[in-house]
């Protein structure tokens, strides 16, 4: 045990310096729980006139990621109980209060039915978060019409299929992929990873039978490798897409921008499409294959060599170097550009001191005027659209002003729940039209 902890407690047995301990947790768990309802007022002002957006930051909770220095999941609780604030009065007064936490209340926040505050804030004071989830599972869902004689009403827009999501943990010894698919998607991807799957086998099996062997046997008499897993089928297929994207696209560009450029008005336009702004035409030219046609007078004269701006050693450098997107507090790793920090129209080079990857939303900010990019790659210096510098790392100094004087918060019961005698949350049904 640390110095720091040994003297909060008096010498003596461990329950009684046990319950100093709780007592102390119990303090500094109510000033924590104020603090985070004040967190929250913050964030709501933030989010009530939208001024996260001239940070430059994706939303509100990359913003609040970005700031408070927390993980991205608790941005988006604290994002999502300063939304519905102003709608839940008394579990966010119990927060203030120091009774209730922030991942107490961030349960009803991102899941609880609307008009469900005065339900729930009886529950908070005494139940867990995972016990509160289970509350919240338990309201009913809305009941189908009763009168099935009746004609059916109009259709409503269809709904929506849940979301798509891929997600890895990894360790030191292997890597773990969690795939979620809707069903048109998920049925395309069991059909290719069988059809792969199949044909490996297939030539498993034609294999075993050149050398002689027959059936599923010991695979150690002739050498031949066992046979072909889900695994296997698996890599098969990302080997195959990972091919054709090489053999449709050499160097792994972003896109193929082709241009027709007046040598004299200086007016560019895609092919068979709008003219294009100065900045939608360096945005569009800045990580890109581009192929340019010059024109006089609306005639073609001729055209240029097909170059890549950054070819593929100069951009797994930039990865190596950058990581991710250099705008402060996005972090983004997926999708990335490269960006010319001095445009090659204007001279610059394609070297890596001129060169930085943003984000595409970032990008599109850049060339809109969101936010500026001065300096070389090394000594990058980002500003806001008024000239405001955007700095790493989160606002969190040492405190100048005393935490708030607040009861101490001693948490829920911790008792075993029985959902037999609990009465779910039923929302108002809407009133009939009849």
């Amino acid at each position: 045990m640390s110095s720091a902890a040994t003297s909060l407690a008096p010498r003596g047995s461990s329950a009684d310096r046990l319950e100093v301990f709780f007592d102390r947790l119990a303090e500094l768990a109510g000033q924590r729980n104020a603090i985070d309802a004040q967190i929250v007022q913050i964030v709501a002002e933030i989010d009530r006139d939208a001024s996260w957006a001239l940070t430059g930051a994706r939303s509100l909770p990359a913003m609040v990621a970005w700031k408070l220095g927390v993980s991205p999941s608790n941005a988006h609780v604290i994002a999502a109980v300063a939304h519905r604030l102003e709608e839940l009065q008394q579990c966010s007064a119990g927060m203030r209060e120091g009774r209730f936490s922030l991942d107490q209340v961030g349960v009803i926040a991102q899941r609880a039915g609307i008009g469900s505050d005065a339900h729930y804030a009886e529950l908070v004071g005494v139940a867990t978060v995972t016990q509160l989830r289970t509350a919240v599972k338990l309201e009913p869902k809305p009941p189908p019409d009763a009168d099935t004689d009746a004609p059916p009403a109009p259709s409503g827009p269809p709904r929506p299929q849940p979301p798509g999501s891929i997600s890895r943990t990894s360790d030191e010894q292997s890597s773990t992929w969690r795939i979620t698919l809707p069903p048109p998607e998920a049925a395309t991807f069991e059909a290719a990873l069988q059809s792969h799957t199949d044909a490996l086998v297939a030539a498993w099996k034609r294999d075993r039978a050149a050398d002689g062997a027959d059936g599923a046997g010991d695979q150690s008499a002739s050498g031949t490798p066992p046979m072909p897993s889900t695994i296997d089928g698996f890599l098969s297929l990302i080997e195959a897409g990972w091919d054709s994207d090489v053999a449709a696209r050499p160097h792994g560009q972003r896109t193929t921008v082709v241009v027709h450029l007046d040598l004299a008005d200086r007016i560019a336009a895609l092919h068979l499409g709008p003219l294009l702004t100065d900045d939608d035409r360096r945005y569009l030219s800045c990580d890109a294959t581009c192929e340019v046609w010059f024109e006089r007078e609306g005639r073609p004269i001729g055209s240029g060599r097909e170059t890549r701006t950054v070819n593929r050693r100069l951009r797994r450098a930039l990865e190596r170097r950058d990581q991710c997107c250099v705008i402060p507090g996005c972090g983004a790793t997926r999708g990335l550009h490269a960006h010319h920090l001095t445009h090659w129209q204007d001279g610059g080079p394609t070297e890596l001191p001129n060169l930085v990857l943003l984000c595409p939303y970032h990008h599109r900010l850049y060339h809109r005027g969101g936010i500026t990019l001065a300096g070389d790659a090394e000594h990058l210096v980002v500003t806001d659209d008024k000239g405001r510098p955007l700095h790493p790392g989160s606002l969190a100094r040492p405190p100048t002003a005393p935490p708030p004087e607040v009861p101490p918060c001693t948490g829920p019961l911790g008792e075993r729940a029985d959902w037999w005698w609990y009465d779910p949350y039923e929302p108002t049904p809407p009133p009939s039209t009849n």
